[in-house]
């Protein structure tokens, strides 16, 4: 059998955290009713005339400038031309000779391997509106998301497997969510990807023909969409058949891809500039403000935690994978400079309330004040780390303090000598085998020794003091 190399494409749809449309007024919340959020120009009723939104091309130029784009200076908006029942002008405003970025990388890791992805270019471009099919009701057009503004991200055909594909949405998704110009929120269709899949025999360099797989909205599907349509597309190939430039559609219900209709060339759309809108010119002075002003990105947060703080690779990418644990990690450090301790509790503790709770860090009860005042309780003994982990629930649920929930529970530790000497006293006299191996050379008995006083204690003894306290007896 011949072997096939896999070549994936990527179209990445981000929808802009603007107030208002890409071209009018309206607004631009989810889950609004079904259109409440239109005018005239999102309806595109004769004479209704678009005007750029600035906001949207600058969150273009700063996305741009994050992937290492050009910026291109004038760029140009034109009419694709389509017919479906929620675009009610008969043509999308998009982008298409001359997008607002172009030529950009971004680097990601797969497993141990770095990849540079190149990204072939950045546009901007109206959403189309939503068609809701009711059963036996007949269906209805909601044109409320018409108009909300788009930055696709098209990448070269550079990515060779799913785990490849779902690295680089991963950290695009990063990328766009620490820029502030996309919450990343897939499953509301805020980011939604478009993988364009082919194969050709290993040592080929001429493409296959290409299959798109249409609107997929989660990590999860996008990844079992490619690895079925790799395994449907090698079965063709190999039983000697020919695979159909298409587009299909991911069925998550019966884990397959189906047929939604040919794929389209851009001759077929009939793109020519839209005569409403001007060439867009972006002086050079304003793109050298927007990139004075972007922010520490994902990747150079990375290298900083593990340089700075000592921590490894592993934890600073969970900690710097979302820009408000990042934040919370920071704010925690700079009232507790412990940066090992703090992202322990903050990767295991912290982030298993919240994702229980379905919580966003930003709102989560548990403030880094609340946090560290708790990790101090633990490093001044007043409260063992086990039962500081055992309390961590009830602390995160309620709005009692640190200090006011260990005396409530009786979880202050014994840490005066006196009390553990006496603990101690009697634990030696009620196991003098163990006293004897101890003289023997036996260190490790130690261990026991100190678990007969925890025991005794009701786990309230001061295992560090109890431990020092041991061996000074059993050396004295």
């Amino acid at each position: 059998m011949t072997q096939y190399e896999t070549v994936i494409g990527l179209e990445v749809h981000a929808q802009l955290q603007t107030q208002s449309k890409l071209f009018c007024a309206c607004g631009t919340v989810f889950g609004q009713a079904p259109n409440t959020q239109t005018c005239p120009v999102c309806l595109g009723l004769p004479g209704a005339l678009p005007v750029v939104n600035r906001t949207a091309v600058e969150m273009a130029v700063r996305t741009g400038l994050a992937l290492n784009c050009a910026i291109r200076t004038p760029n140009r908006f034109a009419r694709k031309h389509y017919f479906y029942p929620d675009l009610p002008k008969g043509y999308q405003i998009s982008q298409y000779e001359a997008p607002i970025c172009e030529h950009g990388t971004l680097d990601v890791t797969v497993g141990a391997t770095a990849k540079r992805i190149r990204v072939r270019r950045a546009h901007l471009e109206e959403d189309a509106g939503k068609n809701v099919h009711e059963g036996g009701e007949g269906s209805r057009v909601d044109l409320n998301r018409a108009g909300t503004p788009l930055l696709e991200i098209v990448t070269e055909p550079d990515m060779r497997s799913s785990e490849e594909v779902v690295a680089y949405l991963k950290s695009l998704r990063d990328v766009l969510v620490y820029l502030g110009v996309c919450d990343g929120n897939m499953e509301q269709g805020s980011l939604r990807c478009e993988p364009n899949v082919s194969l050709r025999p290993v040592g080929r360099q001429e493409f296959g023909t290409k299959v798109e797989l249409k609107n997929i909205n989660s990590f999860k599907f996008v990844k079992e969409a490619i690895e079925y349509e790799v395994k449907r597309q090698s079965k063709v190939l190999s039983e000697g058949g020919t695979i159909h430039q298409e587009t299909r559609l991911w069925d998550t219900d019966r884990g397959m891809t189906a047929t939604m209709r040919s794929k389209e060339e851009a001759h077929d759309y009939r793109y020519f500039p839209d005569p409403d809108l001007a060439p867009v010119e972006i002086p050079a002075a304003w793109i050298a403000e927007i990139r004075r002003t972007l922010p520490e990105l994902p990747a150079a947060r990375v290298k900083r935690f593990v340089a700075d703080f000592g921590l490894p690779e592993y934890d600073a990418g969970v900690l710097t994978s979302s820009k408000a644990v990042a934040d919370y990690f920071e704010s925690c450090v700079a009232l507790y400079p412990q940066p090992k301790t703090v992202s322990h509790w903050v990767m295991g503790e912290l982030l298993r309330e919240l994702n229980t709770s379905g919580t966003d860090v930003a709102a989560s009860p548990v403030t880094p004040e609340r946090l560290v005042s708790l990790l101090k309780l633990v490093e001044a003994g007043t409260v063992s780390l086990k039962a500081a982990r055992d309390l961590f629930p009830e602390f995160y649920a309620g709005g009692k303090s640190a200090e006011q929930l260990v005396q409530e529970k009786g979880l202050t530790q014994v840490s005066d000598e006196s009390a553990l000497g006496a603990l101690i006293d009697e634990a030696l006299a009620k196991n003098p085998a163990q006293v004897a191996q101890f003289k023997e050379g036996k260190q490790q008995v130690v261990g026991f020794l100190v678990g007969q006083v925890m025991k005794a204690s009701g786990g309230k003894a001061n295992p560090g003091k109890v431990n020092e306290l041991l061996k000074r007896k059993l050396t004295g």
